[in-house]
């Protein structure tokens, strides 16, 4: 193998505005981020073999979700503001070996305490290591090409999202919900031994802080920057819609009249794969300074979405094209805001992402619990109502405040 310092030479360039990323460096950075984010959403499709296993109710089936995102949470406020003052590929290489024996203890749990417990872990260090990474590509690029790099790693947490429900509904229906998370484990230890040998060692951001003051500084940030307050409320809404959507989709999928295998349930997730292409064209708009659009068209899609989602039980070419608007809008809404957000130092960028991730964790959470309670108690209509009026209060939070940090991005 070759040293270090030269495969990081050869993976930047150097130009008017700074360093680019080579190509393959972004793409390692995409396909690094989709396998570890894969990690917190493989319980989604798999909620009612979970329920029946661990004798959960339906209505409370969901808190599974909500464990996994407190994991995100914790990660978001005691981890990941570390890549700040820790050389971040060190970091992300420890998180990936920890992550896979998290992993391991969800595939050999037997008690729901210790499935909780098992998806606290995988949601802490599946997240930890998916925002270094972000992190990551955001202090690595040039300013004029940053939207673009947010963008192509953020299409790679929004494919391996996908790709996590398609895996686990399909090993599942092969194996067992178990292998699902063994599986896992495994691409996780070959993921740390690619990253030890490809990715490039980036200095260490900020100057060293002591961990209650570097933690302490999370809620200085936010108290201080105008479009952290605004992106962080808009992440929480939407991806509370957005976990509305997923955490419920199972239980009508697998009930009469469809009775659909983990696997064709785990499959519409695919159909969400234009939601890669809006992740890559926004953050394009974004460089250009064209947020307020972008942010109108896609906020407009998310709320458009739940009138054929809501048609599911007559058509499931409706149900289809829902998903693709539900995910077209999502994924854009999240790379805007992250293409503004890190628009602050790079000294900064973990604390940023981290305290911007926190409200996406508290969203998914809440967005994952109150489905499950909603359907249990109104169907798939209440569901939908549920999903719509957060989706709608996410474009009016954004009118009121849409003049709050637009048209700032670098243009080339």
């Amino acid at each position: 193998m070759q040293a270090l310092p030269d495969t990081l030479a050869r993976s930047r360039e150097q130009d008017g505005h700074g360093r680019r990323l080579s190509a393959h460096i972004v793409l390692l950075l995409a396909c690094s981020a989709g396998l570890s984010v894969a990690n917190v959403y493989y319980a989604q499709p798999l909620l009612d073999a979970l329920a029946r296993d661990f004798a959960i109710s339906r209505a409370a089936v969901g808190g599974v979700v909500t464990a996994t995102q407190v994991g995100c949470a914790l990660a978001l406020l005691f981890v990941v503001p570390l890549g700040d003052v820790l050389e971040r590929r060190r970091l992300m290489l420890a998180q990936a070996v920890v992550l896979a024996g998290a992993l391991v203890a969800a595939g050999l749990a037997h008690t729901p305490l210790m499935l909780l417990l098992a998806m606290l872990a995988t949601g802490l260090l599946g997240t930890a290591m998916t925002q270094g990474l972000i992190a990551y590509a955001a202090a690595a690029a040039a300013n004029d090409e940053r939207g673009r790099v947010v963008g192509a790693a953020q299409s790679g947490v929004f494919i391996g999202l996908l790709l996590a429900r398609v895996l686990a509904g399909g090993i599942s229906d092969l194996a067992g919900w178990r292998a699902v998370y063994f599986c896992s484990a495994g691409i996780m230890l070959v993921l740390a031994a690619l990253l030890a040998r490809r990715l490039p060692s980036l200095p260490v951001a900020a100057r060293a802080l002591p961990y209650r003051s570097l933690l302490a500084s999370m809620f200085t940030l936010l108290l201080r920057d105008r479009v952290l307050q605004v992106r962080s409320v808009l992440a929480l809404l939407m991806f509370a819609a957005l976990n509305t959507f997923w955490s419920a989709l199972v239980l009508p999928m697998r009930a009469p009249p469809y009775g659909l295998s983990h696997t064709a349930v785990g499959a519409f997730g695919l159909v969400g794969a234009a939601g890669a292409v809006a992740a890559s064209w926004a953050g394009r708009l974004a460089d250009q300074g064209r947020e307020r659009q972008a942010s109108l068209g896609a906020l407009l899609l998310l709320s458009a979405a739940w009138l054929p989602i809501s048609l599911v039980e007559r058509s499931l070419w409706a149900l289809v094209a829902g998903i693709i608007l539900l995910d077209l809008g999502g994924q854009a809404v999240h790379v805007l805001n992250q293409s503004m957000i890190f628009r602050s130092s790079p000294e900064t960028h973990g604390r940023v992402v981290g305290v911007y991730m926190l409200f996406y964790a508290i969203g998914s959470g809440t967005g994952a619990l109150a489905a499950t309670a909603t359907y249990a108690s109104a169907g798939w209509g209440g569901v939908c109502l549920l999903g719509f009026g957060i989706s709608f209060c996410a474009l009016v939070f954004w009118a009121l405040t849409r003049q709050v940090g637009a048209g700032a991005g670098a243009k080339p």
